[in-house]
């Protein structure tokens, strides 16, 4: 019968009344309903009750003798520890109860004698209700502060952390390039307090590491990378600062140096230091380093531009012959600056169209015909004249802007071999060969560019062939072996360029199956038409022939060379012997003069 949410046996009911018939009613009523009820006659016997234990609800009557209902509410409600404890006034209708004074003094509710069953009840399980309601809302807030206690310190935790990651390099958990500048800010505004102390910088920059990373795998550079940060720690003072400023560049801040004398003989330690070999998964390997030296001084503006000094003085040290070290001096050029602008006017070249496309023909050796072209990129600059790709692709790659060229490269390629089908100047087995770097390979969205470019051009796929470096399909070889799938299935040809020149070439050769192997114009170059210096040409021409791939000759310049290949049965040759590579309108000169070797 009970529509209560708790247990009425739990619920404690005092009620106060000092008509003994008033309170044997309650009383009867509130028993059989299973509440737990307590009584009192008068006011004070009231207090001394709820002191003796506290009670979930008070039933009390206004008009008593000595202390009335009023002056009791009055007195619970002063004191905190039953303020909250809910209380209904009882009062007879011919009593004069001030309603507003019941609620001023803290009365819940009230009833009016005589009682009927139903208003009490359902009056009682009212302010219990309330009650309950209001100890579950007191525990919520208990738990929700507790929650965001706990949320607020492991915040902390977590911003402790994200600070140390913001400042900490994750795989040698050396000093990172933001830590590094703000000790260099230091250093600097100390300098600016005291003029007499002397500190110094040395950029430092491993040579050949790109090697190892791609002979041996990224796993491995990394390993290296934390046992060259290892070594370096150990010549390091407790006062000094090393940092890993990202790939294989590190920065020493030598703080309380005696002079420039014992900053040299540092320098000269650590080279030393690199002279003695690195053991990596069984491997043992030499690796050098430059290193670039700036001393701090209180003109410098900016930590930034110290770094930067040290950083042109390494260039000069790597320039200068690689494992020595240079002072940065103001009459250096710098390198950084001579980057910068080249990035610069590479971004003006590409939106003033100052790019331009070369042919160099590709000839079949058995009929000495031109079989083929391989577009090569070509800069005039507006005052520098000719820029040789060899400056600026490394510029372009390092930046990013070689997928936007390479995207272009593509594109007017694909044009161009189209625009001269229509003309009837090659036929439709004729090909254009297309160089893919390393980012442009690893672009998400290549095959969906490539598509976009054949649909657009309206070439065959079967005239595109693609040259793809076995460094870039080193990269990444998992995504790699689906994008070739992917470019087999739409039937564009693949190449391997420079072929010969990497580290794992047979293991890749089998797991990514080409059309063509391009034998690189370093091996090409030593053929002389005897047999002693034909080196490892006629192998690459036996894997190529057992794995089902045609042959293409780089940097063919003489008839004895173009003898050799011929009797090596190599498929494709291309170089200077046959042609430079040419503009547009000379190569179309070229075919149409029918000319054969």
């Amino acid at each position: 019968m009970s529509h209560n949410h708790f247990n009425t046996e739990s619920v404690d009911i005092l009620v106060v009344d000092d008509t003994a018939e008033n309170v044997r009613l309650l009383s009867t009523m509130l028993t059989r309903e299973g509440y737990q009820v307590r009584k009192a006659i008068n006011g004070q016997l009231a207090l001394t009750a709820i002191q003796a234990r506290m009670p979930d609800l008070i039933l009390l009557d206004i008009m008593m003798p000595d202390m009335d209902g009023y002056a009791v509410c009055s007195r619970l409600k002063g004191m905190p520890q039953t303020a909250e404890i809910p209380v209904i006034f009882l009062s007879a209708l011919d009593d004069a109860f001030d309603k507003v004074k019941a609620f001023k003094v803290g009365g819940a509710d009230y009833m009016t004698k005589p009682f009927h069953i139903e208003e009490v009840l359902a009056r009682v399980r009212h302010q219990l209700a309330l009650q309950a309601a209001e100890r579950k809302n007191h525990r919520l807030n208990a738990q929700l502060e507790q929650r965001v206690i706990e949320r607020t310190q492991q915040l902390e935790i977590a911003n402790a952390q994200l600070l140390k990651m913001a400042l900490c390099d994750s795989l040698t958990q050396l000093a990172n390039r933001a830590a590094f500048v703000d000790c260099l800010d230091k250093a600097l505004n100390e300098l600016k307090k005291q003029p007499n102390l002397q500190f110094a910088v040395l950029f430092l920059d491993c040579d050949r590491f790109k090697i190892v990373n791609d002979s041996l795998g990224h796993f491995a550079g990394d390993q290296l990378l934390v046992a060259i940060a290892q070594r370096l720690k150990q010549h390091l003072r407790q006062i000094d600062t090393l940092a890993r400023l990202g790939g294989d560049e590190f920065a020493i801040l030598l703080t309380q140096i005696i002079d420039k004398d014992s900053t040299i003989q540092f320098a000269d330690q650590i080279l030393a230091a690199f002279t003695e070999p690195f053991t990596l998964q069984d491997h043992q390997v030499f690796i050098n380093a430059s290193i670039g030296i700036a001393f701090g001084k209180s003109d410098y503006d900016k930590p930034e531009h110290l770094l930067r000094d040290a950083d042109t003085a390494m260039y000069h040290a790597k320039a200068a012959g690689k494992a020595q070290h240079r002072i940065f001096e103001a009459t250096m050029p710098r390198a950084a600056l001579q980057l910068l602008q080249i990035e610069t006017d590479l971004r003006r070249a590409i939106s003033q169209q100052e790019l331009s496309l070369n042919y160099q023909p590709i000839v079949a050796l058995d009929s000495g015909k031109i079989a083929g072209l391989e577009a090569l990129i070509r800069w005039n600059h507006p005052d520098r004249g000719f820029i040789p790709p060899s400056t600026f692709i490394p510029v372009a790659e390092e930046t990013g802007l070689i997928s936007e060229i390479g995207n272009w490269v593509l594109k007017e390629a694909c044009h161009q071999i189209r625009n001269w089908q229509k003309q009837g100047v090659i036929d439709s087995n004729f090909s254009v060969s297309v160089n893919l770097s390393a980012r442009q390979f690893a672009q998400i969205n290549l095959m969906q560019q490539i598509t976009h470019i054949l649909a657009e051009t309206g070439l065959s796929p079967n005239c595109l062939k693609l040259e793809v470096t076995e460094s870039a399909i080193m990269d990444n070889p998992s995504s790699a072996a689906d994008i070739l799938l992917k470019l087999r299935q739409q039937h564009i040809q693949l190449s391997m360029d420079d072929f010969g020149t990497g580290y794992s070439s047979l293991s890749y050769l089998q797991s990514f199956p080409m059309d063509y192997l391009k034998i690189d114009r370093s091996f090409v170059m030593s053929l002389d038409g005897t047999e002693e210096k034909l080196g490892l040409v006629p192998i690459i021409v036996k894997i190529a022939q057992t794995m089902n791939m045609q042959v293409v000759a780089e940097g063919i310049e003489t008839p004895e060379q173009l003898a050799q290949l011929r009797s090596l049965n190599c498929d494709f040759g291309q170089g200077y012997f046959f042609s430079r590579p040419l503009t547009a309108e000379k190569v179309v000169e070229l075919i149409t003069s029918r000319c054969h070797w």
